[in-house]
């Protein structure tokens, strides 16, 4: 019987990811981006009472409705809580002498994120231009897009978004706050669609690119994928013994969404494979069906990604 979602909540490679992570019952799991807490809710029907789920969101509140569904399974594992950059939680396990034998990463954004305009993620509806995943943290992307200047803005906005009118979305936002600060979604949505022109059969908004641009840079995505990386480098290298934070011959696996957070995780998973320290559980990225991308659009351009530390 393939897992189950959680509340109407249908997270990505739901099945995919418990097949490679393959949780035993006992096990402790860290869920780096609770989300939710779908994917975690159904791991831990696998790992029964005996088991640990340890949950780390930068938003508090998705962090809360995450472990309220996992602790609301039958025979419901431990559940630990952290509210923060997924970049720490390997400090955080250590602190806690905790060893995660299933370690997972669901990059990107929540669902209750990108659907309230209040939290600015998308141009869908219009709302104030925040893109926070902590709302506690002190950096919106009204911010960014009012202070940066345009070289600045531009360098995100190509690097962030692979977007290729990145130069001249710069100035179009540089010279329109000339005029007021810009401060909405709406409007920044109008501003980059009259910058960047539309080729005929694309698919997607001309502001996407400059969207997940900006998203990026307010929670320093990238930043966190690489410093949680690093740390699953150095705690492969470490033998059983020393391990601080991850168990002998631990599974990881990872769900990006575009090439700007696959390529470095398809480079340390080849990296650590070549020299011995872990095995691939995916030769190749796992992708959703045709049948899952007919009710969730998000799964069209997941591509999950696992490996078993070898010692």
């Amino acid at each position: 019987m393939p897992p189950k979602s959680t509340r109407g909540h249908a997270p990505v490679l739901l099945a995919e990811t418990v097949e490679v992570l393959d949780p035993q019952p006992g096990q402790t799991l860290l869920d780096c981006t609770a989300g939710l807490g779908g994917h975690s809710a159904a791991i831990a029907r696998l790992l029964g009472p005996i088991g640990r789920v340890v949950l780390v969101d930068l938003d508090q509140g998705n962090l809360d409705r995450a472990a309220a569904n996992v602790s609301g399974i039958d025979e419901a594992p431990e559940v630990v809580t952290i509210h923060g950059s997924f970049a720490r939680a390997p400090m955080e396990l250590a602190e806690r002498g905790i060893l995660a034998d299933l370690a997972l990463a669901d990059l990107g954004f929540a669902s209750t994120q990108v659907d309230d305009p209040a939290r600015g993620f998308s141009f869908r509806g219009d709302g104030p231009l925040d893109m926070r995943m902590d709302p506690t943290s002190p950096i919106t992307c009204a911010e960014l897009v009012n202070t940066l200047d345009a070289e600045d803005l531009a360098r995100i906005i190509f690097e962030f978004g692979e977007e290729k009118f990145a130069r001249r979305v710069a100035r179009k936002l540089v010279e329109a706050r000339q005029s007021g600060p810009i401060q909405t979604t709406s409007q920044l949505a109008a501003i980059v669609r009259r910058a960047v022109p539309k080729a005929p059969n694309q698919r997607i908004d001309p502001a996407t690119r400059t969207f997940q641009a900006l998203r990026i840079a307010v929670n320093d995505e990238l930043g966190a994928l690489e410093g949680l990386l690093g740390s699953i480098e150095r705690e492969a290298g470490r033998h059983g013994d020393d391990r601080t934070w991850l168990g002998p011959i631990a599974r990881i696996a990872v769900i990006a969404f575009h090439s700007l957070e696959d390529r470095p995780v398809k480079r340390c998973f080849k990296r650590l494979a070549d020299v011995g320290l872990a095995q691939r559980v995916t030769r190749s990225p796992v992708t959703a069906g045709e049948a899952e991308c007919a009710v969730n659009k998000r799964a069209r351009s997941a591509k999950l990604r696992a490996i078993r530390l070898s010692r």
